[in-house]
């Protein structure tokens, strides 16, 4: 059987949003809702969330949850995740990374992405799902991902790809499948290891996408398509859209 640890990396300085780890949502915080939508996933056997301040370790101790300090240095979620999976002295084949702002995520995403892991090939995998509107095919901050024929990524990036020709941009969606890049990783444990040696590529400075540089360097990413969406949290304005979707 595969093991899996699921890890909510859940810093607490956010340039856009201070603290949104600990914002309220209907009476419970950010990082409590994730925490116990993880908990539903059946295909994980621990969930885990990873900090670097006293306050949002404390906020998990008290609701009986697992949580770790980690080094508030930390450039990426992947770089806390690592120290995560040494502290927590869980042993597992895979590491699934739930960002620490998907207060709506389903478990069912999180068992979607799972399936993919019962192939011990399988280096890194991720989510994705079809695009079904204009908006946000031609939204940079909604990075699409061009896939092969077995379901791998080819490549991420915030301009809409591919191009094409002889189109209007407001008809591309008729001529082509599209798939935006939902965050959520699954990473091989000694796969993970070797991802926090890699320096910052070149593709990954030009799109600020981390999973670039995997690719520069070879890995191979495998997809899993998910039928539902996300509702991530970037600003108190993504909030309060989130609070009136709720209503």
């Amino acid at each position: 059987m595969t093991t899996i640890l699921g890890i909510i990396p859940a810093r607490y300085a956010s340039t856009r949003f201070p603290a949104k780890a600990l914002a309220l949502i209907n009476g419970k915080t950010m990082v409590q809702r994730v925490y116990e939508q993880a908990l539903q996933a059946s295909a994980l056997q621990q969930v885990v969330v990873a900090t670097d301040h006293q306050l949002i370790y404390d906020h998990i101790r008290q609701i009986g949850g697992q949580v770790v300090m980690t080094s508030p240095d930390h450039p990426s979620g992947t770089d806390r995740c690592f120290e995560a999976l040494q502290k927590s002295h869980f042993s597992c084949d895979y590491v699934i990374n739930i960002q620490g702002d998907e207060p709506f995520i389903q478990p069912e995403q999180i068992n979607i992405l799972a399936e993919c892991l019962k192939d011990s090939q399988t280096e890194i995998a991720t989510l994705v799902k079809k695009i079904e509107d204009l908006q946000t095919l031609l939204d940079p901050n909604k990075p699409k991902v061009l896939l092969n024929t077995r379901a791998e990524a080819i490549y991420f990036s915030r301009q809409t790809l591919p191009y094409i020709r002889g189109a209007e941009k407001e008809h591309w969606l008729e001529k082509h499948t599209y798939y935006k890049h939902i965050g959520m990783y699954a990473y091989r444990t000694d796969v993970l290891a070797q991802l926090t040696q890699l320096p910052v590529s070149s593709l990954e400075k030009a799109e600020a996408l981390e999973q670039l540089r995997w690719l520069e360097n070879g890995y191979r990413i495998q997809a899993a398509i998910t039928p539902y969406d996300t509702m991530g949290i970037d600003t108190p304005e993504d909030l309060q859209k989130a609070l009136a979707a709720m209503q």
